[in-house]
């Protein structure tokens, strides 16, 4: 089955950028590789939080709902689920 992604993204000074795609790997290497506009001026390389689901509409919701969230929320939740 194919797999949907909702990650977060963040630079040194800890600016966040919530995405959605089909290829985790593409799309981080994408960004790292600054073909993203967003994160191409913010310096966007590390990937901080992701998580998977097998249906895109809940991938998609999912991303809403996180770009709906405070930072601190979002910052909780990275720091649960990847403390380092």
């Amino acid at each position: 089955m194919r797999e949907f992604y909702v990650y977060v993204m963040a630079n040194r000074s800890k600016t966040l950028y919530v995405g959605m795609t089909n290829s985790l790997e593409r799309r981080v290497a994408e960004h790292r590789a600054g073909l993203s506009a967003f994160t191409a001026k913010y310096a966007m390389k590390k990937l901080v939080y992701h998580q998977a689901t097998n249906n895109p509409r809940s991938a998609i919701a999912r991303e809403k709902e996180f770009k709906g969230w405070l930072r601190s929320k979002k910052i909780a939740l990275i720091e649960s689920a990847n403390p380092e």
